[in-house]
């Protein structure tokens, strides 16, 4: 049914599959992704002064952005399990925005990437401030999640234009 052979996780006949990385090579691989939140000037001021009721926001986005990263087998369906060697998560203020930047680096050595683990650190990262912060600003949004690089593997280094 389907003969892109960019379309990994599919077979064949078009069904969905793991992808068998058993015969690749192992080595190093890097990538980082980033997001934003927007928020109202007020609930900036408020991260920023550590005087939200549900304590440090950006403490506790950087700690659920590392847990989840190293979950991302068991939240995306057909994504290998990674042996992280290293994985940061950055947040910043961004005041002329009214936004918290997020970019999370992923590091491991093995047969598959780590594009899908800085990612998800983003994405969980960002909703953590949402979570903590939507008492005082339920119209926050999240975006821009992307991956700005990644070095290692066959397909060799990407690095996005609008990093």
């Amino acid at each position: 049914m389907t003969d892109n052979p960019y379309l990994t996780h599919l077979d064949e006949k078009g069904v969905a599959r793991m992808v068998d990385v058993g015969a690749k090579p192992d080595t190093e691989r890097v990538a980082v992704a980033a997001g934003t939140v927007y928020m109202k000037p007020a609930t900036l001021a408020l991260i920023q002064q550590g005087a939200l009721k549900k304590g440090d926001v950006l403490s506790v986005a950087r700690i659920a952005g590392i847990m989840a990263a190293k979950k991302t087998s068991e939240l995306i369906p057909l994504c290998h399990p990674v042996a992280l060697t290293h994985l940061d998560v950055d947040l910043t203020l961004d005041s002329a925005a009214n936004a918290v930047r997020i970019v999370a680096s992923a590091r491991t050595t093995g047969k598959t990437g780590v594009e899908m683990e800085a990612l998800t650190a983003v994405s969980v990262a960002a909703l953590t401030v949402y979570d903590m912060a939507k008492a005082v600003d339920r119209e926050m949004r999240l975006g821009d999640i992307r991956l700005l690089e990644k070095h290692g593997g066959q397909h060799g280094d990407y690095i996005s234009e609008d990093k």
